[in-house]
């Protein structure tokens, strides 16, 4: 029995103690609870390692370590932990992500070994809502996009991906990874788009991370040409029924802060500011 403080990477046998981590903040973990309810704990299925921090034999804190680095649930002391960790096996993540305290304490840990980061993104509202807005109407032209929209929907994606995080996901392996997400993503009813009468997609959004408690609406996007027409805010409308109709009781997202359009539109369909993340992107 464990009964001083240590990490260690877990097994799939310690599924239920992770989970039961998770679930202490279900909004909060929605990416990473997401993840681990599909694939368990096996690092090949789930696409990384799980980092546990126990104290007196009880599992307290996670870090999810993959193309992400996630620290969850996290206190100081298994921050500097899993800072230890990390420093030893060298980067192989492309971003930091999570609760900001957490993330940027992590970050100060590792800026020695692994900076210069290419962007830092100290605060990152998180959103979230329950209900739909009394006062906008969903845009009745949004909607699922079919499995055989794939070239519809892919250069909205990419045009997305590349002004957001500042590189273009067809970058590396050519794109291979970053389609078969998109291609999940539709095939699992859970990417929208309104298609204008030229084929082309004029606004999109995807419901990413998604468990029973919660889930996460991302990748919100307006064609350059049709933005400052209203369309973000009935499309919104429509993406969070479709979400709390068919998904989860709750609703989130997190948005740049200095990114005020996104925030006015995202406060108008009814999302309110609980918390903040932080991003590291390399």
């Amino acid at each position: 029995m464990l009964t001083q403080t240590t990490t260690r990477v877990l097994e799939p046998s310690d599924l239920d103690a992770a989970l039961a981590v998770l679930d202490r903040e279900p909004v909060v973990n929605a990416f990473v609870t997401s993840r681990v309810r599909v694939a368990g704990l096996d690092p090949w299925r789930l696409g990384g390692e799980m980092w546990g921090w126990y104290e007196d034999g009880a599992l307290t804190s996670l870090c999810y370590a993959g193309a992400n680095l996630v620290p969850i649930c996290a206190s100081p002391r298994a921050v500097r932990a899993f800072a230890d960790r990390a420093r030893r096996g060298g980067r192989r993540c492309s971003s930091i992500v999570g609760p900001a305290e957490a993330t940027a304490q992590l970050w100060r840990l590792l800026e020695p070994n692994w900076g210069p980061a290419r962007e830092v993104r100290a605060h990152q509202p998180l959103m979230i809502t329950d209900r739909m807005p009394a006062d906008i109407a969903p845009d009745p032209y949004v909607r699922r996009v079919r499995k055989d929209e794939m070239d519809t929907i892919m250069p909205a994606c990419v045009a997305m991906f590349t002004e957001e995080v500042g590189v273009s996901p067809m970058a590396g392996d050519g794109g291979l990874l970053y389609q078969a997400r998109v291609a999940e993503l539709v095939g699992s009813g859970r990417s929208f788009a309104r298609v204008d009468q030229d084929g082309k997609v004029v606004f999109k959004a995807e419901i990413g991370a998604a468990t029973s408690q919660a889930c996460q609406i991302q990748g919100v996007w307006v064609a350059p040409e049709y933005r400052g027409q209203g369309l973000a805010a009935p499309g919104m409308a429509a993406v969070l029924r479709y979400a709390l109709a068919d998904v989860a009781p709750v609703v989130s997202l997190y948005v740049n802060d200095f990114n005020m359009a996104a925030r006015r539109t995202y406060r108008r369909v009814g999302f309110q500011e609980v918390g903040a993340f932080m991003s590291v992107l390399f």
